[in-house]
């Protein structure tokens, strides 16, 4: 089974990559599929790609039922 997760980035970089958080935990992301991506953006996250831009309420709302599943 394949999760996209929602995560911010942190860090943007000169060759259309950056790097995104959730939890403390930071991965590198290619954000070649949403451009115009800015720190603090919220994205969707799938098998190292950035697939979608979220706002802030849309990502808590769906971390927070993650939270909730993982209870």
């Amino acid at each position: 089974m394949c999760l996209a997760v929602p995560m911010k980035i942190v860090e943007l970089r000169a060759d259309g990559t950056g790097v995104a958080e959730l939890d403390g935990s930071r991965h590198d992301v290619d954000l070649s599929l949403v451009p115009g991506t800015t720190l603090g953006t919220y994205v969707i996250v799938h098998a190292g790609y950035a697939i979608e831009k979220l706002n802030q309420t849309e990502a808590d709302a769906i971390l927070q039922l993650f939270d909730e599943l993982s209870r």
